[in-house]
């Protein structure tokens, strides 16, 4: 919630209007960062800085759309030339344009998860999914410092890392190979564009008039490396020439640093000051969001952690209601109380005070720290007919008839994808088996070939029989002809009946029917491929535009959509506005606010998060390899950062709530197959919550509820007349 829509504050309206140098933003939680941001953009356009030279960077599609709708309200059409986007998609904007210094064409692919992890087994010669999932944790760690395979082999710190660099210098020259790219290298590969080469560097700070920066505090070092390229810096650290200052504005709270696990560090800030030593730093710390009672526990709980830049958050809503501790049995005990609490915020009469106002199903979130603590919440929610929705569940775009499709369309815009020829070729099934594709990966290796290229070489004849040679022949002229016409195929009804003929084409419906046994998940999954059709229309009459296409034109082609769709579907958040209770890791959670919070499993071991375990696994570490002081103190230091992002992803939860607040925890809790004892958590102590504090039985107060419901009616059934 940001501040009221005809004022900002002051120190709102002086992140808005300093202009011309770095400024760093400290917008605390609910200080309204979005609304400083597109003022910003407004105010940058009022004093004469051209629209396309602004770019607003956030983490998320759901976010930079937000902030683009906000500022189109704000500012009018000159909102379209604003570049708002995410990271990656800048990204894809630098390769596409510049690519080709790389050895890139414009046509890459942005390969996902699920191809990354195909593509590490066949280089590591493996075929267990979580031994390819680790090796892509380390890599992509790896990248994120910036280093390639190279560098990490010489750093690998033992046998493992040293297994893992090999696996990705073969990983590269896959990704080489295929034309590819994978969703760090969005980030690497521009930073050594513009880290090493000149002209494109200075194109892009030409472009660069004013950068703008939200979510600052979950950038990586890469992502910092490639901000201060792009703002006007030259690799060694100096302005570039002809640059009086650097012109960016970070939007950012190292109070919500939650993302350390991926690559985000507090490093960023810490250097900002360093590097820029002219920054301007202005504190957001009115809360526009949540009561005094919810931030006093928010403040306190914050405070345990060092600080980079002090500030306490304060708000003009009132006292509002204390924060309420629920103890339980145990999880489903606790699901039984958090449902108990639901129903008696919404009901009528003097219990429900606190939520009259508030009082829709959409206004309630139950917030947990891993995904496997929705289970009971699920089942207690079900069993009382109350509808909800679990954030972070498979993505639409994970669905295997989804992924079928946008392996056609990678394969349109780039012949070159081989795990997308693979899949495309088998899917529907078309006579071609695993042996004429196993012949063919064969005979395109031997001659350094994608496997594309490689069916239409003359000399395929000679290991593969004539019938197999001319299945292979037949898809690559449907390919071909796809492509062709999918790049001469613009706006939404002409891409529509492009997409259902092509359906029709291959029989994809029939494929559907054929492959399952039931016929209510084959309808299930054939409206899911109608619904992503419609999905890429829109995109190609330009009604749902994600600004990460290189064209400007309102009406897109079908190949310019579709060498996006990585991007797009791994990015984009269907989130629908569902009247529903939402059942959310806190992870997936930040950005977001309910009227009404239940933090739930708020133990030791889960919030904050097996620190026992760690601890004891720091100290085996410093024991067996480095039994000296300075070894203990490492291991040590590392639980300490740990604790200190734990802590924050408390914090985070807290300042989702904005008008009632219960925190939770279990006696007993299941770890793995066994139930163990366990203890609050030390966040719920941090909290420092004072006498007001309520410690409740929800299931009481719906008793004492249904009691007065009960009196009422039994007064008014002796009212009537007989």
């Amino acid at each position: 919630m940001s501040s009221p829509h005809n004022a900002m504050n002051t120190a709102q309206q002086e992140a808005v209007n300093f202009m011309h140098g770095p400024c760093l933003v400290l917008a605390g939680a609910g200080s309204g960062k979005t609304r400083v941001i597109t003022h910003k953009i407004a105010r940058l356009i009022q004093v004469g800085m051209p629209a396309q030279k602004i770019a607003a960077i956030t983490f998320t599609n759901k976010a930079a759309a937000e902030m683009r709708e906000r500022a189109k309200t704000l500012i009018g059409k000159e909102a379209q030339e604003v570049l708002i986007c995410t990271f990656h998609a800048l990204g894809v904007r630098m390769l596409r344009s510049h690519g080709a210094v790389l050895g890139l064409k414009p046509h890459f692919s942005i390969l996902d998860t699920s191809d990354v992890t195909s593509i590490l087994k066949d280089a590591g010669g493996s075929t267990d999914s979580a031994t390819a999932r680790n090796w892509q944790w380390t890599i992509s760690a790896w990248k994120s410092a910036g280093l390639n395979a190279e560098q990490a082999l010489a750093q690998a710190a033992d046998e493992d890392q040293r297994q893992a660099a090999v696996i990705m210098g073969r990983y590269e020259e896959r990704l080489s190979a295929y034309q590819s790219v994978d969703f760090d290298d969005l980030i690497s590969l521009p930073l050594k564009l513009l880290r090493e080469y000149p002209e494109v560097r200075a194109q892009w700070q030409a472009f660069a008039g004013h950068v703008l920066v939200d979510e600052y505090q979950d950038t990586n070092a890469t992502q910092y490396a490639m901000l201060k390229l792009l703002v006007g810096c030259e690799p060694d650290g100096s302005l570039a020439p002809g640059r009086d200052a650097a012109r960016f504005t970070a939007v950012g709270d190292d109070d919500q640093s939650i993302y350390g696990w991926r690559g985000a560090t507090l490093d960023n800030l810490r250097l900002l000051p360093q590097d820029f030593p002219a920054l301007k730093v202005i504190k957001l710390e009115q809360n526009y969001r949540s009561t005094a009672a919810i931030l006093r526990a928010a403040n306190n709980v914050i405070a345990s952690n060092p600080k980079l830049f002090p500030k306490n958050l304060w708000s003009d809503l009132g006292e509002g209601e204390p924060v309420r501790v629920v103890d339980a049995d145990s999880e489903d005990h606790e699901a039984e109380r958090v449902v108990a609490r639901i129903q008696s915020l919404r009901a009528e009469g003097t219990l429900a005070q606190a939520g009259m106002q508030f009082k829709e199903l959409r206004d309630f979130a139950v917030l947990y720290r891993a995904n496997h603590q929705a289970k009971p919440f699920e089942k207690a929610l079900r069993k009382a007919g109350i509808t909800y929705k679990v954030s972070g569940g498979q993505s639409f775009f994970e669905r295997a008839e989804i992924r079928d499709l946008c392996a056609w369309l990678r394969l349109w815009a780039n012949n070159d994808d081989d795990p997308a020829f693979l899949r495309a070729v088998t899917t529907p099934k078309r006579g071609i088996g695993h042996q004429t594709l196993g012949s063919l990966g064969t005979f395109a290796s031997r001659y350094k070939l994608s496997l594309f290229e490689a069916l239409f070489s003359s000399s395929l004849g000679s290991v593969l029989s004539s019938r197999a040679l001319g299945s292979l022949h037949e898809f690559g002229r449907t390919v071909n002809d796809l492509q062709f016409r999918a790049k001469h195929t613009e706006g939404a009804e002409n891409a529509l009946l492009f997409l259902k003929a092509w359906l029709l084409d291959i029989a994809y419906e029939k494929h559907l029917y054929d492959t399952e046994d039931s016929p209510q998940i084959s309808a299930a999954k054939w409206t899911n491929v109608m619904e992503f059709c419609e999905w890429m229309a829109q995109r190609c009459g330009g009604q749902m535009d994600d600004d990460i296409l290189i064209t400007q034109r309102a009406s897109k082609n079908l190949l310019d959509v579709a060498q996006n769709i990585a991007l797009l579907s791994t990015l984009t958040e269907r989130e629908k506005d569902q009247n529903v209770v939402t059942l959310s890791t806190l992870h997936a959670a930040k950005g977001l606010e309910w009227p009404h919070v239940m933090l739930v499993g708020v133990t030791e071991g889960m919030l904050p998060f097996k620190m026992d375990e760690a601890g004891k696994a720091s100290a085996e570490k410093a024991g067996d390899e480095a039994p000296d002081e300075a070894a203990a103190a490492l291991a040590n230091a590392d639980l300490v950062t740990r604790l200190q992002e734990e802590r924050r992803l408390m914090y985070v939860g807290i300042t989702r709530a904005q008008r009632t607040l219960s925190v939770s925890w279990t006696r007993r809790r299941k770890k793995g197959r066994d139930t163990v004892a366990a203890q609050p958590s030390r966040f719920i102590a941090e909290m420092a919550l004072d006498q007001a504090t309520i410690k409740e039985d929800p299931r009481e107060k719906l008793r004492a509820l249904r009691a007065e419901f009960a009196a009422r009616a039994a007064a008014a059934a002796e009212k009537k007349p007989a």
